[in-house]
């Protein structure tokens, strides 16, 4: 485990450092360069590792809630009930400053993660791929009432390029907030074991000791604030919450006391190395990393879906 911990953290290390080599002006031993630095760089790197991190764990909690392997936040229509509380906030307090935005995304985050837990509470589900069936069809139900909204006040390019992923416009000052995400990760760390537990189901958890109502409750708190912080600074980014933690139990399991880290270390990895793409594929212009990300994500979320059939929770 620790091996596995030490090779994802060098991997970290070395994309993190690549990434801070990469733009249009190069560097050099001088002032300019240091000002390049400290504003644009080494903001838009930490931007990277801290939405990765966080992105990442709040996939893996939001896969123990829903008890289904194939299920992140951007499938569940958490992503979109956020992105719907950015777009109130453009139409009816268009100059309410980052903080507020954010936390009317956070609130209507935990409002769209929990109907879409309720529903599955309340349909039958005979097979593992519903459930993240029900969930597109959920968020693309949202996606279509924010798309109406947007359209009919004149949001609509705004709204998309707000919550489109990309970090190229993080500079210091912009992605500060990330670390409330960082900080809500750590706390799920320390709740893991009850998460693990929650994951095994109402009754049997309950049999256990566990509270289960209340990590329940955390759990749905934890991820749509995560959500939240995320959309706000640096906009949605695709399958990052679905594939990480998939990847991570096919290597160590599903026990989150020993996953979580590793999940954490991955997600950072893999959000640098998409960057690192989306910046040299049109070198010295860049593309989202949400595309990218799209593009990566969605490969290995058919391979999962359509490879690996008996790994299906």
């Amino acid at each position: 485990m620790y091996k596995f911990n030490l090779w994802a953290l060098t991997l970290v290390l070395v994309l993190a450092f690549s990434s801070l080599l990469i733009g249009s002006s190069s560097l050099s031993m001088d002032a300019d360069s240091l000002d390049l630095l400290l504003i644009s760089r080494i903001p838009r790197t930490a931007a990277l590792i801290l939405s990765g991190t966080s992105l990442a764990v709040a996939g893996v909690i939001m896969q123990q809630l829903a008890r289904n392997k194939f299920v992140e936040p951007t499938t569940t229509g958490t992503v979109e009930w956020a992105t719907l509380g950015m777009l109130l906030m453009l139409i009816f307090f268009p100059q309410a400053s980052v903080f507020y935005k954010l936390l009317v995304a956070c609130l209507m985050s935990v409002v769209g993660t929990a109907i879409f837990l309720l529903m599955l509470r309340k349909i039958s589900l005979r097979s593992d791929f519903l459930v993240p069936l029900i969930g597109i069809m959920y968020a693309g139900v949202m996606a279509a009432i924010i798309t109406f909204i947007a359209y009919r006040t004149e949001l609509l390019q705004s709204i998309w390029i707000w919550v489109q992923g990309d970090f190229s416009m993080i500079l210091r000052g912009r992605y500060e907030l990330l670390w409330l995400a960082v900080g809500l990760s750590v706390l799920a760390y320390f709740i893991a074991d009850k998460l693990t537990l929650a994951g095994l189901g109402k009754q049997v958890s309950i049999n256990l000791g566990l509270n289960y109502n209340l990590t329940f409750t955390l759990g749905l708190l934890l991820v749509a604030l995560i959500t939240g912080v995320s959309v706000v600074n640096c906009g949605v980014i695709p399958f990052l919450g679905l594939v990480v933690p998939n990847m991570v139990s096919l290597l160590v399991g599903d026990n989150l006391r020993r996953s979580l880290p590793l999940v954490a270390l991955f997600g950072a990895a893999l959000v640098l190395f998409c960057d690192i793409i989306a910046r040299l594929i049109n070198y010295p212009y860049e593309i989202p990393i949400a595309t990218v990300m799209g593009v990566i994500g969605s490969g290995i979320f058919l391979y999962l879906l359509l490879g690996n059939r008996r790994y299906a929770h």
